[in-house]
């Protein structure tokens, strides 16, 4: 029987209930490794840099002719998080600004069109099969910051858009602004996603703060939701907090499922629902390449407290360390990683943490 190679140990189960097999997977996976890369890598001022400074789509643009992700390398991301005693990989395929790391026939606004010239998630879902490794894949859903008929500020909250003055003339407005075509666009993406890369453990959906500003039923969920399980039925769904609560997994920023209170406030979290707490190695917050916070990462104590933490409320602990402007890893972020992942392997957390 052919299995995703995340998934060896779980045959059994997997035979008879793909989606089962993962979600018992993830339940013990424990830890991962985040990566925000794209363009506002290589400004290094945030990752909402285009919305912070009111940055023009045309301008914004601009740096894609400066991506070449010529560091980027998917096999030492692979074998380091191995080393480090991680079990999946997320990376962002497509973040607010629309930029899109993968093959896709949906914009020519990707890194294939760049020079770089590559399919970086292609590269990374290789180095996952090879490894054993769970290839998760994030990807901007509720907000974006260039296609046309995206969510505007007039309708939604949430950052939906920068607040551009004079308006952003490559916006629809009024009568002539679609959701649907965002929505089918969405689609069309995800689809390549699920279709060019082999398995992938689970597309991890951002932007919440979009579709819960208002009425969240028009962006269907559900439908995406099922139309990605009909694709790979043992992939996962995760929306952050979640928006209709049937999500495989909550995934809240930086704390305990108990003091999320949006997740609180809607009822959502029940006891059998799987959680992953997302964080930052950058203390100041930012999740993308920020140049000025370098010195300013978690320690090795404090990135064991975190799993320690994670654990004891039997979550998985996602861990985002952002590469530097060429795709690099971050130096200081490998050296405390480094250490914490010696140190799981001779001390252990709780059994989900040991190899």
């Amino acid at each position: 029987m052919s299995i995703p190679s995340y998934l060896k140990g779980y045959e059994e189960v997997y035979a008879d209930n793909p989606r089962q097999a993962a979600l018992d997977w993830f339940s013990q996976a424990g830890y991962g490794l985040f990566l925000h890369y794209g363009l506002y890598s290589l400004v290094g001022r945030h990752e909402w840099v285009q919305l912070y400074e009111k940055i023009p789509v045309s301008e914004y643009a601009t740096l894609s002719q400066e991506f070449t992700a010529v560091n980027f390398d998917a096999e030492k991301i692979a074998r380091f998080a191995v080393e480090c005693g991680m079990r999946y990989i997320n990376i962002t395929t497509r973040h607010h600004d629309s930029f899109c790391l993968f093959k896709t026939a949906q914009t020519d606004f990707n890194s294939l069109n760049a020079p770089c010239g590559r399919d970086l998630v292609a590269e990374l879902a290789v180095a996952c099969e090879k490894h054993n490794l769970g290839l998760c894949l994030y990807y901007s859903h509720g907000r974006d910051w260039r296609h046309p008929h995206a969510p505007n500020n007039d309708n939604w909250g949430g950052s939906a858009r920068p607040e551009y003055i004079p308006p952003e003339v490559t916006y629809a407005y009024g009568d002539e602004h679609n959701l649907q075509r965002y929505l089918d666009f969405m689609q069309a993406q995800i689809t390549e996603l699920l279709t060019q890369y082999g398995p992938v453990a689970a597309i991890w959906l951002d932007g919440v703060g979009v579709p819960l500003s208002g009425d969240s039923a028009k962006f269907h969920c559900q439908d995406l939701y099922d139309h990605i399980h009909r694709l790979q039925p043992q992939v996962l769904v995760s929306y952050k907090q979640g928006v209709t609560g049937t999500e495989d997994f909550f995934a809240p920023e930086h704390s305990l499922p108990g003091s999320d209170t949006d997740a609180r406030l809607r009822g959502q979290i029940s006891e059998n629902k799987l959680i992953e707490i997302c964080t930052t190695m950058c203390r100041g917050g930012s999740w993308g390449y920020k140049k000025n916070e370098c010195g300013n990462h978690l320690y090795e104590e404090e990135v064991w407290s975190k799993l320690m933490a994670a654990a004891g409320s039997d979550c998985n602990l996602l861990l985002n360390s952002a590469p530097l402007p060429d795709g690099s890893l971050d130096p200081e972020d490998v050296v405390v990683l480094r250490k914490v992942g010696r140190r799981l392997r001779t001390e252990g957390i709780y059994e989900k943490y040991n190899n």
